[in-house]
Protein backbone atom coordinates (compact mmCIF):
# COMPACT_ATOMS: atom_id res chain seq x y z
CA UNK A 1 0.00 0.00 0.00
CA UNK A 2 2.83 2.47 0.73
CA UNK A 3 4.39 1.84 -2.26
CA UNK A 4 1.37 2.89 -4.09
CA UNK A 5 0.75 6.29 -2.15
CA UNK A 6 4.75 6.83 -3.18
CA UNK A 7 4.20 6.11 -6.55
CA UNK A 8 1.43 8.87 -6.93
CA UNK A 9 3.56 11.38 -5.10
CA UNK A 10 5.70 10.74 -7.77
CA UNK A 11 3.19 11.00 -10.63
CA UNK A 12 1.80 14.18 -9.08
CA UNK A 13 5.10 16.02 -8.38
CA UNK A 14 6.29 15.18 -12.29
CA UNK A 15 2.99 16.28 -13.54
CA UNK A 16 2.96 19.82 -11.73
CA UNK A 17 6.44 20.13 -12.89
CA UNK A 18 5.60 19.62 -16.64
CA UNK A 19 2.33 21.69 -16.16
CA UNK A 20 4.82 25.21 -14.88
CA UNK A 21 7.31 24.09 -17.93
CA UNK A 22 4.79 23.66 -20.43
CA UNK A 23 1.51 25.14 -19.46
CA UNK A 24 -2.08 24.15 -19.75
CA UNK A 25 -1.71 24.88 -23.00
CA UNK A 26 0.98 22.66 -24.09
CA UNK A 27 3.24 25.62 -25.15
CA UNK A 28 6.18 25.75 -23.57
CA UNK A 29 8.05 28.86 -21.94
CA UNK A 30 10.74 29.85 -19.98
CA UNK A 31 10.75 31.48 -16.24
CA UNK A 32 11.97 34.76 -16.23
CA UNK A 33 15.51 35.22 -16.43
CA UNK A 34 16.03 37.56 -13.02
CA UNK A 35 17.00 40.80 -13.55
CA UNK A 36 20.89 41.53 -14.62
CA UNK A 37 22.65 43.77 -12.73
CA UNK A 38 24.47 47.21 -14.69
CA UNK A 39 27.92 46.44 -15.72
CA UNK A 40 30.05 47.34 -13.25
CA UNK A 41 33.12 49.83 -13.92
CA UNK A 42 36.45 47.56 -13.70
CA UNK A 43 39.19 48.36 -11.68
CA UNK A 44 42.34 47.59 -13.10
CA UNK A 45 45.44 46.89 -10.50
CA UNK A 46 48.84 46.98 -12.11
CA UNK A 47 51.73 47.48 -10.17
CA UNK A 48 54.59 46.57 -12.59
CA UNK A 49 56.44 44.25 -10.49
CA UNK A 50 56.16 45.99 -7.26
CA UNK A 51 55.52 44.20 -4.16
CA UNK A 52 52.59 45.30 -2.23
CA UNK A 53 54.93 47.39 0.20
CA UNK A 54 56.90 48.72 -2.90
CA UNK A 55 53.51 49.87 -3.90
CA UNK A 56 52.61 51.40 -0.74
CA UNK A 57 55.91 53.72 -0.81
CA UNK A 58 54.74 54.86 -4.10
CA UNK A 59 51.56 55.38 -2.97
CA UNK A 60 53.23 57.48 -0.04
CA UNK A 61 54.60 59.71 -2.66
CA UNK A 62 52.17 59.90 -4.72
CA UNK A 63 49.90 61.31 -2.04
CA UNK A 64 52.44 63.53 -0.96
CA UNK A 65 52.95 65.94 -4.10
CA UNK A 66 50.35 64.27 -6.80
CA UNK A 67 46.92 64.48 -5.72
CA UNK A 68 46.51 61.02 -4.72
CA UNK A 69 43.73 60.58 -2.22
CA UNK A 70 43.09 57.03 -2.25
CA UNK A 71 44.26 54.13 0.70
CA UNK A 72 47.43 53.33 0.98
CA UNK A 73 47.28 49.50 0.14
CA UNK A 74 49.89 48.26 -2.50
CA UNK A 75 47.37 47.91 -5.15
CA UNK A 76 48.14 50.70 -8.00
CA UNK A 77 44.54 51.60 -9.45
CA UNK A 78 43.30 53.70 -11.59
CA UNK A 79 43.51 56.88 -8.68
CA UNK A 80 47.14 55.83 -8.07
CA UNK A 81 48.00 55.76 -11.62
CA UNK A 82 46.56 59.19 -12.09
CA UNK A 83 48.19 60.45 -9.81
CA UNK A 84 51.18 59.24 -11.60
CA UNK A 85 50.62 60.59 -14.64
CA UNK A 86 50.55 63.91 -12.95
CA UNK A 87 53.96 63.44 -12.08
CA UNK A 88 55.36 62.30 -15.19
CA UNK A 89 53.48 65.35 -16.71
CA UNK A 90 55.07 67.85 -14.39
CA UNK A 91 58.31 66.44 -15.62
CA UNK A 92 60.12 68.04 -18.70
CA UNK A 93 62.32 64.93 -19.17
CA UNK A 94 59.41 62.42 -19.15
CA UNK A 95 57.48 63.77 -22.33
CA UNK A 96 54.17 62.79 -21.08
CA UNK A 97 51.72 64.49 -22.97
CA UNK A 98 48.99 61.77 -22.63
CA UNK A 99 45.37 62.08 -20.69
CA UNK A 100 45.39 61.56 -16.67
CA UNK A 101 42.69 58.90 -16.94
CA UNK A 102 44.46 56.10 -14.74
CA UNK A 103 45.26 53.30 -17.77
CA UNK A 104 48.74 51.82 -17.84
CA UNK A 105 49.34 52.46 -21.61
CA UNK A 106 52.23 52.64 -23.89
CA UNK A 107 52.53 56.42 -23.42
CA UNK A 108 52.74 56.14 -19.37
CA UNK A 109 55.57 53.07 -19.64
CA UNK A 110 57.08 54.76 -22.25
CA UNK A 111 56.96 58.24 -19.75
CA UNK A 112 57.61 56.42 -16.88
CA UNK A 113 60.92 54.67 -18.62
CA UNK A 114 62.37 58.28 -19.71
CA UNK A 115 61.58 59.18 -16.14
CA UNK A 116 63.50 55.94 -14.64
CA UNK A 117 66.51 56.58 -17.50
CA UNK A 118 67.16 59.98 -15.51
CA UNK A 119 67.92 58.28 -11.73
CA UNK A 120 66.36 54.62 -11.57
CA UNK A 121 69.15 53.07 -14.09
CA UNK A 122 66.61 52.10 -16.58
CA UNK A 123 68.78 51.78 -19.81
CA UNK A 124 66.41 49.63 -22.01
CA UNK A 125 64.36 51.11 -24.87
CA UNK A 126 61.60 53.99 -24.41
CA UNK A 127 59.33 51.68 -26.54
CA UNK A 128 56.29 51.42 -23.91
CA UNK A 129 56.15 47.74 -22.88
CA UNK A 130 57.16 47.57 -19.07
CA UNK A 131 59.34 44.54 -19.41
CA UNK A 132 62.10 43.58 -16.86
CA UNK A 133 64.44 46.19 -16.85
CA UNK A 134 61.43 48.99 -16.92
CA UNK A 135 60.21 46.78 -13.41
CA UNK A 136 63.36 46.53 -11.92
CA UNK A 137 64.05 50.62 -12.45
CA UNK A 138 60.74 51.20 -11.39
CA UNK A 139 60.96 49.07 -8.01
CA UNK A 140 64.56 51.06 -7.58
CA UNK A 141 62.45 54.43 -7.78
CA UNK A 142 59.50 53.02 -5.37
CA UNK A 143 62.28 52.03 -2.99
CA UNK A 144 63.68 55.76 -2.85
CA UNK A 145 59.77 56.49 -2.18
CA UNK A 146 59.61 54.85 1.14
CA UNK A 147 60.86 58.09 2.58
CA UNK A 148 57.28 59.51 2.11
CA UNK A 149 55.79 57.32 4.50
Amino acid sequence: MRHNSLAKALATAVAVAALTTVGVSGAAYAAPAPPVAAPQAVTAVVNLGLTTTQAKHLQCFLDYGWEYNGAIDGLLGPNSWKAMQRYLAAQSYSDYNGDIDGIVGPQTVKALQRALAVAWGYTGPIDGLAGAGTKAAFARFAETAKVYC
